[in-house]
């Protein structure tokens, strides 16, 4: 039986698994659609719900948390905004997983040949 490859998390793993811990859940969907047409502050962000404050809060902790989004704080104010990094590096990613490999490549192609 051939032995599988060693498997160890990498920092954009971790990263990638705090991603999609955080696009997991609707509310938090919902938020990141809100900010995709500029900076929000939390409260335009809690105004937009009719859950708790707290509870927005700890969404807005979460997509912090996987670095979705920025906040700045400004005076009594925490304004939030997408962070496009994190979208590229993620569509990179899952662009990564479903690349062929050469090692698939060439076993696909072999297989077709038999």
């Amino acid at each position: 039986m051939p032995s599988r490859p060693s498997y160890a998390a990498t920092a954009l793993d971790v990263t990638s698994d705090n991603v999609f811990r955080a696009l997991s859940d609707p509310t938090r969907r919902q938020i990141l659609r809100l900010l995709k047409d500029g900076p929000k502050t939390s409260g335009e962000i809690a105004d937009a719900f009719p859950s708790s404050w707290a509870t927005i809060s700890r969404h807005l902790a979460l997509l912090r948390e996987a670095q979705l989004v920025i906040a700045e704080r400004s005076g009594q104010e925490i304004h939030y905004e997408l962070n496009t990094s994190v979208f590229e590096d993620l569509v990179q990613h899952l662009i990564d997983w479903v690349r062929p490999t050469r090692a698939r490549t060439k076993a696909s192609l072999k297989a077709r040949k038999a």
